[in-house]
């Protein structure tokens, strides 16, 4: 570059003939340069659309779970449903809020009588995609979670039969029940209700990523820096885990393949996947987390110990590939990630009806019973 430039300013001192000849060499460099860097696009473009596909513009049919309008309104319902709790506190909500990236922003979920969940509460924006879920993936699918935390001690601490006692009790439920599920001759059941749920969380998907859009063939869509994360993220082998519509999602790791991180990160006491398994080869193995929308979603592994994306990125290198990355490679893959953002679904939260006279009361006790301030 040293020689060039001096070649050029010595061409400025000879006359007009040899300031036509610079310029045109200035201008023979710049279309090279510029085939070179659509070479490289769709290089890079080619070999990502071999291991990702964007996210459709609308959300996929379920098996057994036809999506209707009026489906997908219950289910909004009841996703915001504070009733569907024992205390009459708690909804789907409120560990996977709809402002805040479908996460509570909290390193494990606050639930029943205050007491924290055991993990780190995945988005459920895009779950549609995992093949399976929690991060232990004990549920098949959405429904089957739906079901989980609503009995869970520690989350909503509820009943099937208290929840199906009030919603009975609610007559504008009993009318929507009984119009979204007209088959059936007791509508209003705990099954319909994660039906319900199921359905409109299956619409909560954030597509038209800039990421999306590069891989629909936009090759602006990226910023350099983004470009060279991606380049990294492929060659180093973030993406032999993150991969598919969801860059991630669809697979269980160990984590620590390489070097298992501290206690810190990776608590001795949950050995993952061991706990529905029960076999040895499972223990320490997590379903590989999407990492759509992974910027607005901190804290990060299932444990919610990592704040800092930077952080957690070095981290995986280390754990999962044994490459210590710089700081240039960390904070390019953390620009990559970046463009995962996606389309917020637009969310009108919905006016919850009156339950009837003589309905039954929330758990008030023991939640609150006993509580003290704590410092």
């Amino acid at each position: 570059m040293m020689s060039k430039a001096l070649t050029l300013c010595r061409t400025f001192t000879v006359g007009s003939g040899a300031l036509i000849v610079t310029l045109g060499i200035v201008a023979s460099l710049s279309v090279g340069s510029a085939r070179a860097d659509a070479a490289r696009d769709a290089a890079l473009l080619e070999q990502a659309s071999g291991l990702f596909e964007p996210i459709p513009p609308e959300p996929p049919q379920l098996p057994g779970n036809p999506l209707t309008v009026e489906k997908i309104e219950l289910g909004k319902m009841l996703f915001f449903e504070p009733r569907l709790s024992a205390s009459w506190f708690l909804s789907c909500n409120s560990c996977h809020n709809m402002a805040t990236g479908g996460v509570d922003l909290q390193p494990t979920s606050i639930g029943h009588g205050w007491h924290r969940g055991g993990r780190n509460a995945p988005t459920v924006l895009n779950s549609v995609f995992n093949f399976a879920q929690f991060w232990d993936g004990r549920a098949k699918d959405l429904m089957e979670q739906a079901q989980g935390p609503v009995q869970a001690a520690v989350e909503m601490n509820s009943k099937p039969a208290d929840v199906v006692a009030t919603l009975n009790a609610i007559p504008e439920y009993g009318r929507r029940f009984a119009a979204v599920f007209p088959d059936e001759k007791d509508a209003v059941n705990f099954q319909n209700m994660a039906r319900a749920i199921e359905a409109y969380e299956a619409t909560l998907i954030t597509p038209n990523a800039r990421f999306d859009k590069f891989l629909r063939g936009d090759k602006a869509a990226l910023t350099d820096r983004e470009k060279a994360g991606l380049g990294l993220f492929m060659e180093k082998g973030c993406a032999a885990c993150h991969n598919g519509i969801n860059l991630g999602g669809n697979s269980y790791q160990p984590f620590g393949v390489v070097e298992k991180p501290g206690a810190e990160i990776l608590p001795q006491g949950d050995p993952g996947r061991y706990q529905v398994t029960k076999t040895a080869s499972d223990e320490y193995v997590f379903k590989v987390p999407t990492l759509r929308n992974i910027t607005l979603t901190p804290p990060y592994f299932h444990s919610g110990t990592v704040w800092d994306l930077e952080q957690a990125v070095a981290v995986m290198g280390r754990s999962q590939l044994g490459a210590a990355l710089d700081d240039r490679e960390i904070a390019a893959i953390t620009d990559f990630l970046d463009s995962l953002i996606g389309e917020m679904p637009r969310t009108e939260l919905p006016v919850l009806p009156a339950i009837g006279t003589g309905g039954p009361a929330p758990h008030l006790q023991p939640v609150f019973q006993g509580l003290r301030p704590q410092n």
